[in-house]
């Protein structure tokens, strides 16, 4: 398994834009991926799972991948989150 901790550059965190963009990402990763904010970990495919954990600005998540091509996916992820989506 591959992980990674990144912290969120979007000014706004990830609302529902960022967020979609991301989920987007996430599915189309062939891998399975997860994201964590604190002692919450979802499917990072899923809209309503990254949004429910209310990820702000400045937040640090924990990105995990299993499977072949699991490193390409979190990088593809991590350069999401340190763009800021909302400028």
């Amino acid at each position: 398994m591959s992980e990674r901790t990144v912290v969120v550059a979007s000014s706004h965190g990830l609302h529902a834009r960022p967020a979609a963009l991301f989920t987007q990402t996430a599915a189309k990763a062939g891998v399975p991926v997860k994201i964590t904010k604190g002692e919450r970990t979802v499917d990072a495919s899923s809209i309503l799972g990254v949004i429910s954990l209310g990820i702000d600005f400045g937040d640090e998540v924990l990105l995990a991948a299993e499977g072949e091509g699991a490193d390409e996916a979190l990088d593809a992820l991590e350069a999401m989150l340190l763009e800021d989506h909302d400028a």
